[in-house]
């Protein structure tokens, strides 16, 4: 195994800790981890809600909204379909809750049993015959043009709410699709997961009901210049910018009606903050006979945001945080904006119980389905652990009861192995209706009976796992030996299609490859999934045997296919030819380390650091460090199984630390004795016993040290 420690420039660790406040180690470690750019370092430090993204930067959003008020309103039936993954189905609970929040008489549907992904048209017909006039999708619909054609011809709208990637040519001819891996889609961010994009769908239909929905207002901001005046004004539009103006005016030598602010002004709600103060300013700049109709908000943002009471807009940019994170300098007017969107956003009760509920869904579709945890992702899941840690929602809290009985506080780690697993049990069984039927029911006995069920399925899962882990070993370590380790394929009929994908990560888990697993189904169709290893963009692959696919689709790491099974034999062909051509990363296994700490940083100070960068997952694993020449004070062998462990206690001078190295009994004795002092590389965590939770050292790979 190679220990790799990025070089990184000092200057630019010094320039990161002085710009934001932050001490050399941390600095060190982002400057590694390529963030610097302002926009990214945000998204590590601050975790408000008011960081994330406005939804209607979606280009069809509006539409979508409008259609959804006008479902309300006409007291029509709407159908939600869809996916029978944890993404999916907290994407169609989360929709479900948010279209009943409206007075919707809203249904759902899921692909059961082994009913194909996306939207269907036996779905379609029965929602039609039921009198049904709209369907919204979550987490499928991209690739759904027939079923959207067929469902135009029965008088139903769809309104698309998706996150894969439009395979080819245009999307399906809705009436809004909303997805942010769409060339097009104005959205800035394109990792959401498909709750996440259900989750910007429902926070819009909670901002409509507020009275700034589709308003155009500008806001307005004066100060002087020298002998001048300088006069600011910005437009927005449900929030989002959408046009900004600077007029310089010189007292008498400028009519108001000849300048730029009357048409961008014209037909809008004009705010400013300190009414008093801009209305002599006007004055002065354009003579008493001017009028400019205002309204001046700063007494009522005063009320909800009390630290703002008295001050100037100039004190409050000083005040203000947002600047730091800027790629250019912030003026008053910035200023104004951030406070006016944080002044509405609380009125219209855009963050409170329902937000924390839904946010707890998104963080845990964010984590299932491997989205990276970058942008607004990390406030995302940062903030929905944080509800599910304080109070859980309906379903979490059965489920939790039953998976955390400890109550210990749930982490992205924990939530990746004790959650988001049970939930995505229900479809890979066939029966995702249990999950959602988990999640919505408002039955205390209903639900503790679908947790119990749940959890069962999900034992049945591991077992059923475990049987066709042992069945396929022997043809995936032939298939993998025949393709020189750089792939391993395999398909077989014994295979259950709801654990293709376990199969998949396993296999590439094990032989560090490229891994597919299929099954062969009984209507003479192959349906596998794809994992990737050593770098891998899966999605290659599937685009050059594209031709094969009766359906395909899923991310860079992650992804499924279905196809005729007599095609099968030229799939192995144009496979094998693809990736024994496509770049691997090194075949050696490398461990990417953060940070070189000595000896007098491993104090329990050290957790305080490892928590900061929370949440740990895809695209931002846990945190490595190095430590070298460290005394072993005592070694122990525990368990009982194949595999033992070692049990260390590792003394860092001031501060002895228990560390803990899975399956790594053998290496002691062997590689090392229990007198030598080790380099090792670790990462620090958390041990939970008997409802008390101490720090420990857990040890990646570690050698004799030198000298």
């Amino acid at each position: 195994m190679r220990w790799r420690k990025r070089d990184v420039s000092p200057a630019a660790v010094r320039e990161l800790a002085e710009r934001y406040g932050l001490d050399l180690l941390a600095a060190s470690i982002l400057a590694r981890r390529g963030v610097t750019a302002p926009a990214e370092v945000l998204y590590f430090l601050e975790d408000d809600t008011r960081w994330l993204r406005n939804p209607f930067l979606f280009a069809g959003m509006e539409d979508a909204v409008d259609r959804l008020l006008l479902a309300a309103d006409e007291g029509e039936k709407v159908l939600v379909f869809g996916d029978r993954d944890a993404d999916g189905v907290t994407a169609t609970a989360l929709m479900v809750g948010a279209l009943e929040d409206l007075g919707i008489d809203v249904s759902w549907r899921l692909p059961e049993e082994d009913e194909k992904y996306g939207l269907s048209r036996r779905a379609l017909d029965e929602h039609a015959a039921a009198f049904g006039s709209l369907v919204v999708t979550v987490d499928c619909g991209i690739s759904n043009h027939a079923e959207v054609a067929h469902a135009a011809s029965l008088g139903i709208d769809v309104i698309i709410a998706d996150h894969h990637v439009l395979q080819a040519g245009q999307p399906p001819e809705a009436l809004a699709v909303l997805d942010p891996k769409l060339e097009g889609c104005g959205y800035p961010f394109r990792d959401l997961s498909g709750c996440g994009v259900a989750y910007k769908l429902a926070w819009a239909l909670r901002f409509a009901k507020s009275g700034l929905y589709k308003q155009q207002v500008a806001l307005l901001n004066v100060r002087p210049a020298n002998d001048a005046y300088t006069v600011e004004a910005l437009s927005l539009s449900n929030l989002v910018e959408t046009g900004r103006i600077v007029e310089t005016i010189v007292p008498g030598m400028v009519d108001l009606q000849k300048t730029r602010l009357v048409p961008f002004l014209k037909d809008r709600q004009i705010f400013v903050w300190d009414g008093e103060l801009h209305g002599r300013l006007f004055a002065k700049a354009l003579g008493k006979a001017a009028e400019v109709n205002f309204y001046d908000v700063r007494p009522d943002v005063s009320k909800l945001i009390p630290q703002t009471a008295g001050q100037s807009l100039l004190r409050l940019s000083e005040m203000s945080r947002v600047g730091k994170y800027a790629g250019r300098e912030r003026s008053e007017l910035d200023t104004f904006a951030s406070l006016f969107t944080s002044f509405v956003l609380r009125k219209a009760d855009c963050a409170g119980e329902a937000d924390q509920e839904a946010l707890q869904l998104v963080a845990l579709s964010t984590i299932a389905d491997l989205m990276p945890l970058r942008d607004e992702n990390r406030v995302l899941v940062r903030q929905g652990l944080a509800a599910l840690n304080r109070k859980p929602r309906r379903g979490l809290a059965e489920l939790l009861a039953r998976q955390n009985p400890g109550g210990k506080r749930m982490s992205s780690v924990d939530a990746a192995w004790q959650l988001t697993p049970v939930i995505n049990a229900a479809g890979r069984m066939g029966q995702p209706g249990v999950a959602l039927g988990l999640l919505l029911s408002r039955d205390d006995a209903e639900r503790d009976a679908l947790a119990d069920r749940l959890v069962g399925l999900n034992q049945e899962r591991k077992q059923l796992g475990a049987e066709s882990w042992d069945a396929v070993y022997p043809a995936a370590r032939e298939a993998a030996e025949a393709a020189g380790g750089r792939y391993v394929i395999v398909g077989d009929a014994a295979i259950n299609r709801g654990i293709t994908g376990i199969l998949a990560s396993r296999l590439a888990d094990t032989f560090k490859a490229p891994a597919v697993a299929a099954t062969f189904m009984k209507d003479g169709t192959a349906v596998g999934s794809v994992r990737s290893a050593r770098g891998f963009n899966v999605k290659g692959l599937l685009d050059h045997c594209a031709e094969l696919f009766i359906d395909y689709g899923g991310h860079d790491a992650a992804a499924g296919f279905s196809m005729p099974e007599a095609r099968w034999p030229e799939f192995l062909r144009m496979a094998a030819g693809f990736l024994s051509a496509v770049p691997l990363d090194e075949a050696e296994e490398t461990l990417d380390v953060d940070a070189e700490l000595p000896h007098e940083y491993l104090k329990p100070s050290l957790m305080e650091l490892s928590d900061r960068f929370e949440p740990y997952g895809e695209g931002n694993p846990q945190l490595v460090f190095m430590a070298k020449g460290v005394p072993i004070a005592q070694a122990d062998v525990v368990g009982k199984q194949e595999k033992s462990h070692l049990k260390l206690t590792l003394d860092f001078g001031a501060n002895r630390w228990p560390a803990l190295w899975w399956s790594a009994a053998e290496r002691l004795g062997r590689d090392f004795s229990a007198t030598d002092r080790l380099d090792l590389v670790f990462r620090v965590g958390k041990n939970h016993w008997n409802g008390m939770e101490t720090p420990q050292l857990v040890i990646l790979d570690a050698r004799r040290a030198e000298g």
